[in-house]
């Protein structure tokens, strides 16, 4: 890795402007913008950096930069320029799922009207997204009969030219039929201009006009037509319609907001012309390779509005949360839709219900993804195969058993082991140990302890003949599994430990590793430097759900042993209440505050307590409520 001294620039400038550091390759991993480039770049050579900073200085070996006038430039540039490059250390939000667009071709000759998914390119107007598409398509199917341009692909319109004859389309009034001269080329333009104004405007004037079309056609007695009629402003309804509530017909603007949680984070967009919900969409990022500090926001911005058309952005934007950089964004916004565009943060009201459902809509497509993501039979194969090329295993580790350990101040030490097995947990053979501490307590030596006792039972278990077990109709303890790869939490010290304990053991078929939750490194035995994996390797993320899922395990055990523990605390300062009586209270009722709830006659049911210990126990409860101590748990409250 490159020492950030040796590309230091000077002389740089004081003006606004936007940066790019190169790696050994000539790769552009980071493009940044600055107001002032002195001021900016000179922090990136400072000591004591961030440490995903740290990390991007250190793999890049030179820096450049562009001088631009303003702030606003600066952003464009910068927004260009990542989409150009697509910098690893960058935030960057990708959609959860695709959209359909109605799209017309404004760079042909004869304007085509078509419905499409592919990414936005120029020369082409896109409306939507639609999030029912087969509302979208009966759309798609009025709006021929009221603006007949063609549809057809470019083959099948040059085969109808030289044939001189008008496909099918024509024949049913879907289409003007300019390839057999109908309509002027001209003609077809307008018409095809007209359409994209109607488009552009949220198509208001439809309904009425296809009523006034129902009406008549009923009056004429035409009632297939009519009915048809009917169906299609039904359809245009139900694609227009709200999907959560009625709002305020003055309402037009776009709705954003971002949910984070943990490495990742999700942003939605509802998308409202005249109080009705036109269309939703999500993006996904993924945090964990971003550098600290960057904006998140302005990434989300950019990923929604970078390849917008003028009609397409609103006057005004809400958001759950301002950007560090609203009034550039503000300005980059306005000179996009060619009129003043302003973000804000509602405080009440309607708008903040609404943005709450947005923000919603954010976390469950945040959820999906990464469910999606962990139950992937394909996705996992990848990850396991990654692990075992990582770490160089002599075969892919279908077993993964993770330990972690979980304590307050070196009390209530415990341990949890949970099982994965072809990349998906087997919750039914998770274990949970009570650490011994009666000669002391450290990280390593719990985790020395844990790994000793599992393998313990794995050689006990060896020494069984399945084949004995199956013909008595049984079947091998759950420990008499061996995995082919254990993960510790932690780095080299507990990597160690637990390598300390297989040696000591005689086991040298199990391969071992450790996460280390600071940056993500992977520790493996005797290496003094650690494993940087990809941040969008599919095995690091594998490796994070196990060490995470080990962690809320561990943790779930600690405090329901820590609340056990103090509830038996605060029963063992009652008068004349043993060891039995105590346990006996505890299996009756389960809690503390449910006995200082029941009567004297229902505590002295228990057995072995008496009216007159009941009594006592009552007593001594009732004075805890002016001591604040939390009954349910048996913690004191501050």
């Amino acid at each position: 890795m490159a020492d950030p001294q040796s590309y230091r620039p000077s002389n740089i400038p004081e003006h606004p402007g936007v940066y790019r550091f190169y790696n050994a390759e000539e790769t552009v991993i980071y493009v940044g913008k600055a107001k002032n480039l002195k001021n900016r770049l000179s922090n990136y050579f400072q000591s004591n950096l961030a440490t995903k900073t740290d990390r991007m200085v250190h793999e890049a070996v030179r820096v450049e930069w562009t001088i631009v006038a303003t702030e606003v430039e600066a952003l464009q540039l910068e927004f260009s320029w990542i989409k150009q490059f697509n910098p690893y250390y960058n935030v960057q939000f990708k959609d959860d799922k695709s959209y359909p667009y109605l799209a017309v071709t404004n760079n042909e000759e004869y304007p085509r009207i078509f419905i499409t998914r592919k990414s936005k390119r120029p020369g082409i107007s896109y409306f939507g997204p639609f999030t029912h598409t087969w509302a979208l398509r009966n759309t798609f199917d009025v709006i021929l009969k009221v603006f007949p341009i063609r549809s057809c692909t470019a083959g099948n319109f040059k085969r109808a030219q030289m044939s001189k004859r008008q496909c099918l389309l024509g024949d049913i009034g879907k289409c003007a039929a300019p390839c057999v001269n109908w309509v002027s080329k001209e003609d077809h333009k307008e018409l095809a201009n007209r359409l994209v104004a109607f488009m552009a405007d949220g198509n208001s004037d439809i309904v009425p006009t296809l009523r006034a079309e129902m009406e008549i056609a009923s009056s004429r007695e035409e009632f297939e037509r009519a009915s048809k009629i009917r169906d299609s402003i039904s359809a245009i309804e139900r694609a227009q319609e709200s999907t959560d509530a009625a709002l305020p017909e003055s309402l037009t603007a776009d709705i954003v907001a971002i949910h984070r949680d943990g490495a990742h984070a999700a942003g939605s967009i509802f998308i409202i012309r005249g109080g009705s919900i036109k269309g939703s969409r999500s993006w996904i990022v993924d945090q964990s390779k971003s550098l600290e500090g960057d904006d998140e926001l302005s990434a989300l911005f950019f990923s929604i509005y970078s390849q917008s058309a003028q009609h397409e952005i609103p006057a005004e934007i809400l958001v759950n949360e301002l950007s560090q950089e609203a009034s550039v964004i503000e300005d980059w916004l306005s000179n996009l839709r060619g009129a003043p565009v302003h973000i804000k943060v509602p405080q009440r009201g309607e708008k903040v219900e609404i943005l709450q459902t947005v923000k919603r809509n954010a976390q469950y497509s945040l959820i999906q993804y990464l469910s999606k993501r962990s139950t992937d039979a394909a996705v996992s194969g990848k990850a396991l195969l990654e692990i075992e090329d990582l770490l160089d295993l002599p075969q892919t580790p279908l077993r993964i058993e993770c330990f972690d350990i979980s304590n307050i101040s070196g009390t209530s030490v415990v341990a949890s082991m949970v099982v994965f097995e072809d990349g998906l947990a087997k919750k039914s053979e998770y274990r949970r140990f009570i650490i011994n501490t009666d000669e002391g307590f450290d990280d390593t030596r719990a985790m020395h302890q844990v790994i000793t006792r599992r393998l313990k039972r794995l050689l006990d278990d060896r020494t069984v003949d399945a084949a004995e077990v199956a013909e008595l109709g049984g079947r091998l303890n759950k420990f008499s599994y061996p995995p082919q790869l254990i993960v510790v939490d932690g780095g080299a010290p507990q990597v160690n430990a637990a390598a300390r304990a297989l040696h000591e053991l005689g086991i040298n078929d199990i391969a071992l590793c450790g996460l280390a939750k600071r940056l993500e490194e992977v520790w493996v035995p005797g290496s003094s430097d650690p494993l940087i994996l990809p941040r969008t390797s599919e095995g690091l993320y594998l490796l994070q759900r196990i060490r995470d899922e080990a962690h809320r395990f561990a943790i779930s055990f600690h405090r329901s042993r820590r609340s056990k523990i103090m509830l038996e605390s605060i029963l063992d300062e009652v008068p004349q209440l043993g060891q039995a009586r105590r346990t006996a209270l505890l299996d009756r009722f389960g809690s503390v505050a449910a006995i200082r709830k029941a009567s004297i006659d229902e505590i002295a049911a228990t057995p072995g307590i008496g009216v007159k210990i009941a009594s006592i126990i009552q007593q001594h409860l009732s004075a805890l409520t002016t001591q604040k101590i939390n009954t349910a748990t048996g913690e004191v409250s501050k």
